[in-house]
């Protein structure tokens, strides 16, 4: 069920009532109940795996916690690392192989020039998602940061929750499983700001996202028939496509949320307006970066054996580069596994390790920005310095968008090289564009994605200057409201596309 079909709405509408009907000790049942009902609704096949990783989180926690308590420390500590080990291998060897082996194979075909035969493999809706939530929990149990699940139907629902199963956020038990858990009644406040919040999702999906898709499924489709230009916008097609396509989610599965009265972490915080490709990635997927960094930056940083090398490079060169070199690494190890969770292509890989280098070397150079920016009289607060670092962050994080959208490397690259040597203004607004042997007039298209921006962008800006513009609409006489969320009703299906994919966000692949 796709998160912008009837068919879901029925079925989110069936779960709020009923939520509120049956006696309130059960509310969490009735949540799982549905949250499973929603997956198998996918394929009863992909159920096995969620079950296997609930099933291993539970037991590995809850004995993590008992031998805690019988044990010694130290001996403790050494058995429940031997748990934890085996927990995170069984899991995420689990998602490695489903989403990575036909890689595998691929390459060592081109490397070997063998035949060896695919595998015939179903990957499982959200297993990213609920694999990292998974195994954050078991990290903090045995941490300590949170009390291990003594019930396991209560850990199942905090793995499957159904609002966030499909494309996150990735949340954290301290904050999520309380609210899971605890009983909630009607508040209608609430209800309505997440009414309004899930159409807001489903205008930046339906009218954006899905308005986009198309053009800019032709343009990355065929590479070598457009000139620069074309190029140009496709990538910047995309980047609102994205935006709208991951965001518009989130704001729907938030709002869904809601309506059950749990608040879930933010994934987005107006990321096109960060000055930084390192502020880019703390608003983009925060949940995503947040995880890497409690979970695989820090763990990497603080460890023994980069202690050491920092200890080395402070002796043997400077104490700058002895704290600085570390960090870099840590931070494009990092990212080589954000672009490795992104897909099973080497366009991910090269995607992430792109992220992670520019961070590393902003890190390295940070003496020589301040430097030039002295030298030039640049203010840090000067409005003139922050727009510039606002397209200057955008540029990067677009040119980083072709290796995410192209199909392979080399079409990336290539197309990155047409856009610069290639660049001749094409027929924009008088022409067509020839897509599945149909003449489609994209006049109209233009018109519905500009409006859209402007409309995101307005929002977002009055957003970064903490002027809410939901917030305003609930001063409004109730009869305002309604008749503006009719007509909002009304337009997002009059002007939008319904999504063709299954799941029908891109996120969802993941």
């Amino acid at each position: 069920m796709s998160l912008t079909s009837l068919m879901f709405i029925i079925f989110v509408l069936t779960a709020v009532i009923g939520y509120y009907c049956i006696p309130k000790r059960y509310q969490w049942l009735w949540l799982l109940f549905f949250s499973y009902i929603y997956y198998l609704s996918t394929g009863a096949r992909t159920v096995y795996y969620l079950l296997i990783t609930t099933a291993s989180t539970y037991l590995v926690g809850y004995f993590m916690s008992r031998i805690q308590k019988d044990k010694d420390d130290r001996a403790a500590r050494r058995v429940n690392r031997r748990l934890l080990v085996l927990a995170l291998l069984l899991n995420f060897g689990m998602l490695a192989y489903l989403k990575y082996t036909n890689f595998l194979i691929a390459n060592l075909n081109d490397l070997l020039h063998a035949q060896l035969n695919f595998k015939d493999l179903l990957l499982p809706l959200g297993i990213s998602f609920y694999t990292f939530q998974s195994m954050g929990y078991l990290l903090d149990v045995y941490w300590k940061k949170c009390e291990a699940e003594t019930t396991p139907l209560r850990l199942a629902l905090f793995v499957s929750f159904f609002p966030q199963i499909l494309q996150g956020p990735i949340g954290r038990f301290s904050r999520l499983g309380k609210q899971l858990f605890t009983s909630h009644t009607v508040d209608w406040e609430q209800m309505e700001r997440s009414f309004l919040l899930i159409l807001y999702g489903f205008f930046k999906k339906m009218i954006l996202a899905d308005t986009v898709a198309p053009i800019v499924d032709h343009i990355f489709g065929n590479p070598t028939q457009f000139s620069g230009v074309f190029m140009i916008i496709g990538v910047l097609g995309y980047s609102a496509q994205l935006y709208g396509d991951f965001s518009g989610g989130m704001d729907v599965v938030q709002g869904i949320s809601g309506l059950f009265g749990i608040t879930l972490d933010d994934n987005f915080k107006r990321p096109f307006f960060a000055i930084s490709i390192t502020d880019f990635w703390h608003r983009w997927h925060i949940t995503l970066g947040t995880w890497m960094k409690d979970y695989v930056f820090y763990p990497i940083s603080l460890s023994k054996w980069m202690s050491r090398f920092s200890k080395y490079l402070k002796t043997h060169l400077s104490k700058k580069l002895g704290r600085t070199i570390p960090i870099c690494i840590a931070n494009i190890l990092v990212f080589l596994i954000v672009g490795v969770w992104h897909g099973a292509a080497w366009k991910y890989i090269i995607y992430g390790l792109y992220n992670g280098v520019i961070i590393g070397i902003s890190g390295l150079l940070t003496n020589c920005y301040r430097d030039w920016k002295k030298a030039l009289h640049i203010q840090d607060k000067s409005h003139g310095w922050h727009i510039f670092q606002i397209l200057r962050t955008f540029l990067l994080v677009n040119i980083s968008w072709f290796f995410d959208r192209a199909d392979t490397v080399k079409d990336a690259l290539f197309m990155m090289k047409n856009t610069i040597l290639n660049f001749h203004i094409s027929v924009l607004w008088d022409g067509s564009l020839l897509m599945d042997n149909t003449i489609l007039h994209i006049q109209y298209r233009y018109i519905i994605v500009i409006a859209a921006c402007l409309v995101v962008f307005i929002i977002s800006l009055l957003q970064e200057k903490k002027i809410t513009f939901a917030q305003s609409i609930y001063t409004w006489k109730p009869a305002v409201r309604f008749v503006l969320y009719l007509v909002i009703l009304f337009v997002i299906p009059l002007l939008g596309q319904t999504p063709m994919a299954e799941g029908g966000f891109i996120y969802a692949q993941f």
